[in-house]
């Protein structure tokens, strides 16, 4: 399977920058079955078709409202070419579910999947992202067995192609679930402050032969404060500085960005003429770097990524 550089997140945002859903109720947003309104509406198109026109095939949606949009879109804006898209089991993974307990449970796992795939119209789905914390394995130690048996079951019925491994529980998780053996990718936040994968994780993915999807390279937009901090408000300049920054890294398979905004869009793709990071740019982001938020962000983000 080949997929693009670029990949498209299916969050929707509010006028305040903060995606729609999450920050609207999270407890509907999480919940399996809610849609919130105004979903999939005619910018959302737009954007699909300046992705169409630039050869993104592959599309991650999160929360049931963005599964829905994007089957229904798919269906009022056909793609021209195959197109690859990647969703979670709602209400299982993460902290949404007492140590990922559900997952663990084919039955549930399936019938949650097969669920998924009714709202994006789709027989198959590409990529089924399994999103567990340390909390599940400190509480069943057949709990990466019990995994690796559903995606093989999952997968023989024809359910899902692939398997995404990700949490938030940092580098020791990741790279339990890479020995595993049973994921085909890695799914992880990756930017300049938030670069604790280069360590380990994503050299051990690249010698097991797995993609890296990595997200958040605008650091839920926290990028574009930390540049205001120092005097650099061209967000368009920052925004292609951050994807030039994470493509750099061979290991990077794609990378999957979020916006609102179909002319953003289009400015993101530019980097794809050049991916190669500049003096000019790179002194940029050393800027970024003196920035108190900055700092801060990091600080946070390295305590998180190697705890114990």
């Amino acid at each position: 399977m080949k997929i693009s550089i670029l990949s498209m997140g299916g969050h929707e945002y509010l006028p305040d920058g903060k995606s729609r859903g999450f920050n609207e109720n999270f407890e509907l947003a999480i919940r399996p079955g809610y849609i919130f309104e105004g979903f999939g509406q005619e910018k959302r198109k737009e954007l699909l078709s300046v992705a169409y026109q630039h050869g993104i095939n592959f599309f991650d949606v999160t929360q049931d409202s963005e599964k829905e949009a994007l089957g229904r879109n798919l269906k009022e804006c056909p793609p021209p070419y195959e197109i690859y898209i990647q969703t979670r089991p709602e209400g299982m993974v993460y902290t949404y579910d007492p140590c990922n307990a559900k997952m663990a449970n084919y039955e549930l796992l399936k019938a949650e999947v097969e669920r998924g795939l009714k709202l994006l119209q789709r027989d198959c789905l590409d990529f089924l992202n399994i999103a567990f914390m340390k909390s599940a394995l400190d509480h069943d130690p057949e709990y990466l067995d019990k995994i690796k048996n559903n995606i093989g079951r999952l997968k023989k019925e024809g359910l899902i192609r692939f398997a995404s491994a990700d949490t938030f529980s940092g580098e020791d998780i990741y790279l339990k679930q890479i020995e595993a053996a049973c994921f085909d990718t890695i799914y992880i936040n990756f930017n300049f402050a938030d670069a604790g994968a280069k360590r380990k994780v994503l050299p051990k993915a690249k010698e097991k032969g797995m993609a890296v999807i990595s997200r958040e390279a605008f650091m839920k937009g926290e990028l574009f404060k930390m540049g205001e901090e120092v005097g650099l408000k061209d967000r368009s300049q920052l925004a292609n500085i951050a994807l030039k920054w994470n493509l750099s890294h061979e290991e990077v398979t794609t990378l999957v960005i979020g916006t609102n905004n179909p002319g953003h869009l289009t400015k993101n793709l530019e980097v794809l003429r050049d991916l190669k990071l500049t003096e000019e740019e790179k002194q940029i982001i050393e800027k970024i770097k003196t920035s108190s938020l900055f700092r801060a962000y990091e600080r946070r983000k390295t305590s998180e990524f190697f705890q114990k």
